[in-house]
């Protein structure tokens, strides 16, 4: 069991994204997510609170306050607009593969960019072919001198166009199995690099997600994360196992925020005489929000407590079962919320019906809740080789008394 403890930084600056939050992105939220617009104000609130260099250490120009901060922060967002939690949270997702993989002079460069909100970041990895499978990505980077060359084209690259640094997934070496991919950083601006179709989503559309494309695009070898190819495969694993306690944040702040408006409206709405949460029904349904929103965020917690201790690399199994867990409650109580409010959660006019097609995505980007439980299990199965002492109280298995033989007939 891993011991959570809650700094006073980290604490200061969950009350600092909660009125953010509600002075910035909650009355805003409908109005974006109609338009499909970036909250500019919002992220600016942010930059200047220091918001963005919660999980980046001091002496990269962060403030060192760790990822449980960051769920902490995202949680907040995520409550009065899941679309702007992902937006804000996506900062950590692309500028990991820097903090957890990049040479010093690397870190040193593009992470105090980051920590003061100067620059946005995106992490380019899924493709059109190639999502859960990460080692099926098709994006080429060809060696040309002191260059690489980036060709292809990324799908679903969320924060794109109003990102300044993404950090891109390529094959560089197609003939080898476990170095065959690197991660390479690429700047807005730089020539060949361009915006495709920018998707019109069901949920989540205050941030911008889309297609990013790579016409023979030119960066210097600096670039290269780690200095050397064959390293984006194990980057992008390490990258998600530092993420996912900050995806599964979103989802609890999703949970949270569409219990929130359940609980205000079931104490409003009055049926036969009475406010419908004086009902057996509506109180066992948010009764089981409030456990399972609850026991999401003690997982996700405890997993960020994990990175924060030094022991992301045993985090994996916990990182799966927090997204998995976290997500999957986000889209019931989700649903419940909507239940709730009857046929008025089936209207755009009511603010639970942007929480339900919000919640869908949770349980698919940054890997699949079907790839979440394979993880899991693995791990599970793994595990077995230290249960060999309860074998002794598992009986064996019984010989059938009956003839394998067919009988014979005269």
């Amino acid at each position: 069991m891993q011991n959570i403890t809650y700094s006073d930084k980290a604490l200061e600056l969950q009350a600092i994204a909660k009125e953010i939050a509600e002075k910035h992105v909650r009355p805003h939220a409908a109005r974006l997510d109609k338009a499909q617009e970036y909250n500019y104000e919002a992220a600016k609130a942010c930059s200047e609170a220091g918001l963005f260099g919660t999980w980046i250490p001091e002496e990269y120009g962060g403030n060192g306050t760790g990822v449980l901060a960051l769920a902490l922060i995202v949680e907040e967002l995520a409550k009065a607009d899941s679309g702007f939690g992902v937006a804000f949270a996506v900062n950590a997702l692309g500028s990991f593969p820097i903090l957890v993989g990049g040479t010093e002079e690397q870190k040193k460069h593009w992470l105090p960019m980051v920590a003061s909100g100067e620059k946005m970041v995106a992490f380019c990895l899924s493709e059109k072919f190639a999502g859960s499978d990460a080692g099926g990505l098709a994006v080429r980077a060809y060696e040309d001198g002191d260059d690489y060359i980036i060709c292809g084209e990324k799908k679903w690259t969320t924060n794109g166009g109003v990102a300044d640094i993404y950090t891109v997934f390529a094959v560089t070496d197609p003939e080898s199995r476990s170095r065959r991919l690197s991660s390479i950083i690429v700047e807005k601006g730089t020539p060949g690099f361009t915006i495709g179709k920018v998707e019109d989503k069901m949920g989540i559309r205050t941030v911008p997600v889309v297609e990013t494309r790579f016409d023979n695009v030119r960066v210097p070898k600096s670039n290269l994360i780690g200095g050397r190819p064959g390293l984006g495969f194990k980057n992008a694993m390490e990258t998600l196992d530092y993420a996912r306690p900050g995806v599964a944040a979103q989802a609890v702040g999703a949970a949270q925020g569409a219990l929130d408006y359940a609980l205000a409206y079931s104490a409003r709405r009055r049926q036969f005489g009475k406010p419908i949460n004086s009902f057996q029904m509506v109180q066992k349904m948010l009764s089981d929000m409030a456990m399972k929103t609850e026991a999401a965020r003690c997982l996700v917690h405890s997993v960020a407590s994990m990175v924060d201790n030094g022991r992301a690399a045993e985090a994996g199994k916990k990182a799966a079962m927090a997204k998995c867990f976290a997500t999957d409650t986000a889209m019931e109580v989700a649903t419940d919320a909507v239940q709730v409010f009857g046929g008025y959660g089936f209207m755009e006019d009511y603010p639970v019906a942007k929480f339900f097609r919000d919640a869908k995505i949770l349980q698919i980007y940054e890997g699949t809740n079907e790839i979440q439980r394979m993880v899991v299990a693995r791990a599970l199965i793994k595990e077995t080789a230290n249960l060999g002492h309860l074998n002794a109280f598992i009986p064996k298995e019984e010989q059938s008394s009956f003839s394998e033989e067919p009988a014979k007939t005269s």
